[in-house]
C-alpha cells in the first residue's frame, strides 16, 4: 500500500541560525514559512518560529486553513531529503500526563504483581487512571536512555535500575489552552488537541515497584519519556477513527460521548528484531475521555500540554507493549532472532516503536518512528 506522511515537525535546516517548522512530505520535509511566504499565505506568520508552537495556538480553523494551503502547492524547490536534516522536539511541553488506558495491560500488570487478587483495582473502569510526569526530561526520539539509578527494596540499597523497561504508548497534544476551573467536555476534544505523536514512557521497574508504596510513579519514570519528531494532525486520521469499545459499567455523565478510538497499528522492535505488534484500537478509555478527566476538576490546559495512552497492549503475548509483559516480570526471557534473550532491557540495546494508520484511498498514514538507545548508568 501507499504511504500518507501527512505531519509538521521542527528540524535543524542546513545553514539557518534556528531551527525551522517543516512538513514532512514522504521523504522529504517542506520549510513551511517559506513556501507559504512564497504564495502570499497569510498562515506563514504561524510558522515562522523555531517550534509548533503558535501553529499549536492558533485553533481548529487555522489548521483546517493550513491543510487546505498545502494541498494546492505545486512541488516546491525548496524541498529537503528528510535524511538531510535533523529533527529537533516539535513542540514546548507545557504539561505531560500519562494514562492507563489499556484494560489487557493493566490485568497483566495486576495478575503478575497482585496475585491472588483481583487484576483490576475497583476504580478501574470506573475512571481514566494516571498521573502527572516531568515535562522536563520529554525528549525527541533519538535522545540517549542513560540507565537511571534509585533505590530498590532489595536493602533497601541505592544503585542502577536492573528493570529498565520500555512502554509503548500513543500522545495527543493540546494546541488550544482552556480556562482554569472550566471543565473540558468530552465532545470538544477536538478543539483542542492538534495531533498524534507516539511515545516511550522508559520505565525503571524495580525503582518504581518500591516508591509507589502508596503514591504512584515518581523517580521511576521521570528520568525521560521519548516522543517521535513529527506531529500527525488529526485531520489526516479521520479514517482511523473507530467505534471505541463497550464501556461496563457504563461511565459517568461527564465521560460521555466516549467519542472514538483511534485504530493504530504499533511495531516495537529491539535490536532490529521485531518483538511485538500491539493496535491502539482495543484501548478502553478513548483520548475524549482522558482529556474530559484531566481537565473535570477545573484544572486548565496549555499550549503543549502532551497526554498518553499509558501502555498499549492487546491480549495475545505478541501484541505486550512492555518487557514485563513480553517477559512477564521476568519469568519466560524474550527469545530474540539472533540467539540472544531478554527480561529487560541491557545496556546498549535500542529500542524503536513505529506506527501507521488507515488513511484515505488505501493508503496507510506513516507517524514515523520513537527510538532510543540504552547507555550505562
Amino acid at each position: 500500500m501507499d504511504r500518507n506522511s501527512e505531519a509538521y515537525g521542527v528540524v535543524e535546516w542546513p545553514g539557518a541560525v534556528q531551527p525551522r517548522v517543516v512538513a514532512r512530505m514522504g521523504d522529504s520535509v517542506l520549510d513551511l514559512a517559506g513556501a507559504l511566504e512564497r504564495v502570499g499565505s497569510e498562515l506563514a506568520v504561524l510558522v515562522r518560529g523555531p517550534s509548533l508552537d503558535e501553529l499549536l495556538r492558533a485553533g481548529p480553523e487555522a489548521w483546517a486553513g493550513l491543510r487546505a494551503t498545502l494541498a494546492t502547492l505545486d512541488p516546491d524547490p525548496a524541498l529537503l531529503p528528510a535524511a538531510a536534516v535533523r529533527p529537533v522536539l516539535p513542540f514546548t511541553v507545557a504539561d505531560y500526563v500519562d494514562f492507563y488506558s489499556s484494560e489487557q495491560h493493566a490485568t497483566n500488570l495486576g495478575t503478575m504483581l497482585r496475585p491472588n487478587q483481583p487484576p483490576l483495582l475497583p476504580n478501574w473502569r470506573h475512571l481514566p487512571v494516571g498521573y502527572h510526569g516531568r515535562s522536563g526530561t520529554v525528549a525527541v526520539s533519538g535522545t540517549p536512555v542513560r540507565r537511571p539509578s534509585g533505590q530498590r527494596k532489595e536493602g533497601p540499597a541505592y544503585g542502577p535500575t536492573r528493570k529498565l523497561d520500555i512502554e509503548a504508548e500513543v500522545g495527543y497534544v493540546v494546541g488550544v489552552p482552556s480556562e482554569l476551573g472550566r471543565p473540558v467536555r468530552a465532545a470538544d476534544w477536538r478543539e483542542h488537541v492538534f495531533g498524534v505523536v507516539l511515545v516511550n514512557d522508559w520505565s525503571a521497574r524495580d525503582i518504581q515497584a518500591w516508591e509507589a508504596q502508596p503514591l504512584g510513579p515518581f523517580l521511576g519514570k521521570s528520568f525521560l519519556t521519548s516522543v517521535s519528531p513529527w506531529v500527525v494532525p488529526l485531520a489526516a486520521l479521520e479514517p482511523a477513527f473507530v467505534e471505541p469499545v463497550r464501556q461496563d459499567p457504563e461511565p459517568l455523565e461527564y465521560l460521555r460521548p466516549a467519542g472514538p478510538a483511534l485504530a493504530l497499528d504499533l511495531e516495537i522492535r529491539l535490536n532490529g528484531h521485531l518483538v511485538s505488534r500491539p493496535r491502539s484500537a482495543g484501548l478502553y478509555w478513548t483520548p475524549a475521555q482522558q482529556l474530559a478527566h484531566l481537565t473535570a476538576n477545573g484544572a486548565s490546559l496549555r499550549t503543549g500540554d502532551l497526554y498518553a495512552t499509558g501502555t498499549v497492549s492487546g491480549s495475545e503475548p505478541d501484541s505486550r507493549g512492555s518487557l514485563i509483559e513480553l517477559s512477564w516480570n521476568g519469568e519466560s526471557p524474550l527469545s530474540l532472532p539472533d540467539g540472544t534473550s531478554r527480561t529487560f532491557l541491557e545496556d546498549g540495546d535500542t529500542v524503536s516503536i513505529t506506527a501507521t494508520a488507515p488513511g484515505p484511498r488505501g493508503t496507510r498514514v506513516d507517524l514515523g518512528a520513537v527510538t532510543g538507545t540504552v547507555l550505562p548508568a
